[in-house]
């Protein structure tokens, strides 16, 4: 059996002429921007789902099974998403992966009256392979389809769009559940509802992405030529990467870029706040995102010097900003007793909402600017859109590794203090090592790394 892959064409080869255009279908950036929206729809209102912490549930249980059952396929996926993506392409990938979402939201509309577990878990199961779908075409879009100076504006792209949708989906549990008291047990049917009419309309948004093969960049030059490979060749290549030196150093950061997750959401919005409060900081959280990944991304193509010195310098802001963050968290921790808080706060007490606010928007402009960085990385590797996919896989599978063992740790009630201190101790660990991966893989723009596909070793292809 053989399988399509994409590969990228050679940067100055032309095989149509220049087609200009902000608005042309069939452009890379009108694709980006569809996927974005797609994940918008999908993604991002799982994404206010999940960020009310226990899916809106009071008693967290449920959420943290289902989500370690939904990010443990999810692994698994995550290297076989690859594959599916380069078989089927990244128009049917999407549908079959944003296809699971609604599922997902629908079971736990009816835990709310029926609190039966069993589906929640089984229908996390199935979003974790569905999600494995959906990322891997999304990775192999928005890497391989910029042009390779621009990569970083497009990643800040999508992001934005994807995180407005958190942004977006906060404001129906807030809206939906703003006259309900602190005793309900969960948010109202309708904000379930809501979330999977926009789940269901990010599904038939997939049918408008095109083929590869279709895509042409404004300077003409086509983005995907076709090659063929096993699927048995890819998941050994996928396989092994966690033997690549370059994604050794990438491995720790990707590992907690899920991983403080279920901490921040479960355990300080989760915790510290009154229902329709929950939903609001949803707004700003994702907000924050939307601003920490334009940020970044400007920054890391159009900033004051060379690539490698960007990348040096953003991971340097990013580690500072890093520190002062978990700092003011464990201040924040400090005054729980036995992991409660006494008295929820609500969005109109004033001073008192203030300082946990801040600390809740400071997580997500932080949570931005580190997956930003570590996508830049990755796709300052090589040019090659068929490494980059397995890149993704690679990323993708680490990523929900680490996020499947999160959620258990809360389900089994680790102290919330032991939980701040590992997520500060792995990003401020990460950092060293993303520096020490841009300072020996990362090529100035004059050049791109590759990965030699008979010997597996680095080699430089000049423009």
């Amino acid at each position: 059996m053989q399988m399509l892959h994409l590969e990228v064409a050679e940067e100055g080869k032309r095989s149509a002429p220049a087609k200009r255009g902000l608005l042309r279908y069939n452009s890379p950036l009108a694709q980006v921007f569809l996927t974005g929206l797609v994940c918008f729809c999908c993604c991002g209102m799982f994404n206010a789902l999940s960020g009310l912490g226990g899916a809106g549930q009071l008693d967290h249980t449920v959420a943290d099974d289902a989500n370690t059952s939904l990010y443990a396929c999810f692994t698994v996926f995550g290297i076989l998403g690859v594959a599916a993506n380069n078989i089927l392409g990244p128009r049917t990938t999407l549908l079959l992966g944003a296809l699971t979402y609604p599922l997902y939201d629908a079971s736990f509309l009816y835990y709310n009256h029926r609190r039966s577990v069993g589906f929640p878990i089984a229908a996390g199961a199935i979003l974790g392979a569905g999600c494995g779908l959906l990322w891997a075409a999304q990775g192999a879009i928005i890497t391989a389809y910029p042009p390779p100076n621009r990569r970083g504006t497009y990643i800040s792209l999508f992001l934005c769009l994807y995180n407005l949708g958190g942004v977006f989906g906060g404001l129906f549990p807030f809206s939906f559940n703003y006259h309900r008291g602190s005793e309900a047990a969960s948010v109202n049917d309708g904000t379930y509802i809501a979330y999977m009419a926009f789940m269901l309309l990010g599904a038939a948004l997939t049918l408008l992405i095109l083929p590869p093969s279709k895509i042409v960049r404004d300077d003409g030059s086509k983005v995907a030529g076709v090659a063929y490979s096993s699927p048995a060749r890819e998941g050994a290549e996928i396989i092994k990467l966690f033997g690549n030196w370059k994604m050794l150093l990438v491995l720790p950061a990707v590992w907690d870029s899920n991983f403080f997750y279920t901490y921040q959401f479960n355990n300080v919005n989760g915790v510290l706040f009154t229902l329709r409060t929950k939903g609001l900081n949803n707004v700003f959280y994702w907000g924050a995102r939307m601003i920490g990944s334009a940020a970044s991304g400007y920054f890391l193509d159009f900033g004051f010097t060379s690539r490698r010195k960007r990348g040096l310098v953003g991971i340097a802001l990013a580690a500072t900003l890093s520190t002062i963050i978990w700092g003011g968290g464990l201040a924040n921790q400090l005054r729980y007793k036995d992991g409660k808080w006494d008295d929820l706060i609500d969005f109109k007490d004033g001073r008192r909402y203030a300082g946990p606010f801040l600390l809740f928007f400071s997580y997500g402009l932080l949570d931005a600017m580190f997956q930003s960085l570590i996508y830049w990385i990755m796709g300052a590797l090589t040019d090659d859109s068929q490494v980059l996919s397995r890149y993704c896989g690679f990323y993708n599978a680490v990523q929900s590794a680490g996020a499947a063992v999160a959620w258990q740790v809360d389900r089994h009630k680790a102290p919330l203090i032991s939980q701040l201190i590992v997520n500060w101790v792995l990003m401020t660990v990460s950092y060293p090592l993303l520096a020490l991966l841009v300072f020996l893989a990362v090529k100035d723009e004059d050049s791109s790394v590759s990965l030699d596909e008979q010997g597996g070793q680095d080699v430089v292809c000049t423009n």
